[in-house]
């Protein structure tokens, strides 16, 4: 069997069609199903149970495709070691980045990245935590930068830097006085909220976890962007926390309604993650060190309160 026909197996064994799974792998449906009956003529069992629809494994083709997925990803790093060995920073590298982070520290580090290293393709995708997180486990991406803690065994952290939450508090709020509040000082019920699927929700819904609801709340809103969330809150409708790089795209009118928490500061810990036995090591490292390099100068908080990211049962 040959690495080429491993990586056709694991394409049906991802889409659960043979006819799209040879369209990812730019060959036709023919070639695709004629190379992977080959494995099984040869393994003499069958590792797709083509009477299902769609495309099941059999038991015996699981434990083939989790297998088959240490081998291909094995063969790919051997170029990756090669380059490491030359010093080469070069080279196609896929990284997720979470929504909330996305649109504030990408523009901060991209520009400087891209003219430092211009031999490395960074192929960049908006993704949430769970969906970077399941990439990671299958090859499809290289790296991330999300919120962090996440307690996968299989997935190293390295700290980037610590982003406080900020509370944005319209003036007709009894909050809006006070120069800096506390967590007490939250309702949960008129807290603005990101859709379900943000890990900066989470981490709201975990800071504020030990407070009780009203039940006679007359209405629920929850929206996908900062931007939506600030107008509400300026209607009248509540309030909302905002991640601290975020505040500073805010206006002068809008910084006004900005109020920091006491010391020690609830925040989010931001990492870049990567598979434990990730070989493109060097290019990490870069984007560790360009990422550093711009963040230092705009966020710089040591006493903070790392709030949790997971969604507590």
């Amino acid at each position: 069997m040959t690495i080429t026909q491993l990586k056709y197996v694991l394409a049906v064994a991802e889409h659960k069609n043979f006819t799209l799974a040879a369209e990812k792998c730019f060959v036709t449906q023919p070639t695709l199903s004629m190379q992977i009956q080959k494995i099984e003529e040869e393994l003499e069992i069958q590792i797709f149970d083509r009477t299902k629809k769609p495309i099941q494994l059999t038991e015996i083709g699981q434990k083939i495709v989790n297998q088959s997925k240490n081998i291909v990803n094995e063969a790919d790093r051997i170029q990756d070691i090669v380059d490491q060995q030359k010093g080469f920073i070069g080279g196609e590298f896929r990284l997720g980045i979470i929504p909330t982070v996305m649109p504030t520290l990408l523009p901060m580090f991209l520009n400087n990245f891209i003219k430092k290293y211009p031999k490395v393709k960074l192929v960049i995708e908006e993704l949430n935590t769970n969906d970077i997180i399941e990439k990671l486990k299958n090859g499809h991406l290289d790296a991330a930068i999300a919120a962090t803690p996440l307690e996968e065994e299989k997935i190293k952290e390295i700290v980037l830097y610590f982003e406080p939450f900020v509370a944005y508090i319209p003036e007709n709020n009894t909050a809006y006085n006070k120069k800096e509040i506390e967590i007490d000082d939250l309702n949960i019920d008129e807290i603005l909220l990101l859709q379900d699927g943000h890990c900066f929700r989470d981490g709201i819904l975990n800071l504020c976890k030990n407070q009780n609801q009203n039940e006679k709340n007359h209405f629920q809103i929850e929206s996908g962007s900062f931007e939506t969330l600030i107008k509400l809150a300026d209607e009248g409708l509540g309030i909302t926390l905002l991640p601290y790089l975020h505040t500073l795209n805010l206006s002068e009118k809008d910084q006004l309604k900005l109020k920091h928490f006491a010391e020690p500061k609830p925040a989010r810990e931001v990492s870049l993650i990567f598979p434990k036995n990730e070989l493109k090591i060097h290019i990490i490292d870069a984007l560790r060190s360009t990422i550093s390099g711009v963040i230092k100068g705009a966020i710089a908080f040591q006493n903070v309160q790392i709030i949790s990211p997971l969604q507590k049962k």
